[in-house]
């Protein structure tokens, strides 16, 4: 397995991730906190949506900085 598999893999994983962590966040600013015992787990309803924004924020640093590594590594050897 070639580091680029390694990376489409974890690319592909940061994706999905992506997507589940965007769904958890609500409209209205509930978001973790409007979900029943889910939000035990932190402090307070804004502890968890501040925390849920710091990780969403991180994982789409991931993935686009992934995208890009892929492409070039694309352009340049053709893999």
């Amino acid at each position: 397995m070639t580091i680029v598999n390694v990376l489409r893999i974890v690319w592909s994983i940061s994706a999905v991730l992506l997507i589940v962590l965007v769904l958890l966040h609500s409209p209205k600013g509930d978001g973790i906190g409007g979900i029943g015992g889910q939000a035990q787990l932190f402090t307070s309803s804004k502890s968890a949506e501040k925390t849920l924004n710091q990780i969403t924020w991180s994982l789409s640093i991931v993935f686009m900085a992934l995208t890009v590594v892929l492409d070039l590594s694309k352009k340049l050897f053709g893999a």
